[in-house]
């Protein structure tokens, strides 16, 4: 399931993040890459230790896990810190797909999804598209500022080589409490259509079946 999360960041926050990001410490991407990953990798990452790392990741984690659509189509038990990614022109990232389990020693967690919100509008800079392989094509993805994708960590994917500018984004990864993908995506639409529901008709007798369907169904597939 691929979601498309609009507007998680606004104006305000980012500019919030251009101003932390502008004189941040970046490092050669490929230093926290896997041995498959470092062969496909070409891009620079803010130093993990880096001073304003705290600050960022108040505004845009505070937002993106707050977003009720990210709650409702990722149902993260844990989720990680993220990176804060750099592309400028020639630097790209090959197909890959994302390590099943990450994190150090004693605070490991399984990707179960990944997560990526665009920090800069599309139009300062050319190429550097998402591309997600999916079972009816690749499907391309250059959002607006502060909106978010998110997608399976078990798709095949890559970021198109930057011809121009400079592509801003932060990526990090969710382990669900529903494990199974088709599961998600199933408990997704059965989310929006009973949000749908509740709004428009709260006390028809439909909406309170599709309400208990989609909490039971909660019940029987989370894993905690």
């Amino acid at each position: 399931m691929l979601v498309v999360i609009p507007a998680v960041l606004g104006k305000t926050q980012l500019e919030q993040v251009h101003a932390l990001l502008e004189n941040g410490p970046f490092v050669d991407g490929r230093l926290s890459a896997g041995t498959r990953a470092r062969q496909v990798k070409q891009n620079e990452e803010l130093q993990s230790a880096a001073a304003q790392m705290e600050r960022l990741n108040s505004i845009v984690m505070g937002a993106l896990v707050q977003h009720p659509h990210y709650q409702a189509a990722a149902m993260p038990v844990r989720v990680a810190s993220p990176f804060y990614a750099r592309y400028t022109k020639g630097m790209h990232y090959g197909d890959h797909i994302d390590d099943p389990v990450m994190g150090p020693p004693g605070g490991q967690y399984r990707s179960d999804i990944s997560t990526t919100v665009f920090l800069n509008e599309p139009d300062c800079y050319e190429g550097g598209e998402l591309v997600i392989r999916t079972g009816f094509g690749d499907q391309a993805f250059k959002p607006a500022a502060g909106d978010a994708i998110i997608y399976p960590s078990s798709s095949l994917h890559h970021v198109a080589e930057v011809t121009r500018g400079e592509r801003l984004v932060a990526v990090t990864w969710t382990q669900s409490m529903v494990r199974d993908p088709a599961r998600r995506e199933i408990l997704y639409q059965l989310y929006q259509a009973r949000e749908s529901l509740l709004k428009s008709r709260p006390d028809d007798s439909e909406t309170t079946r599709v309400d208990h369907a989609y909490v039971n169904l909660m019940r029987l597939w989370a894993a905690l």
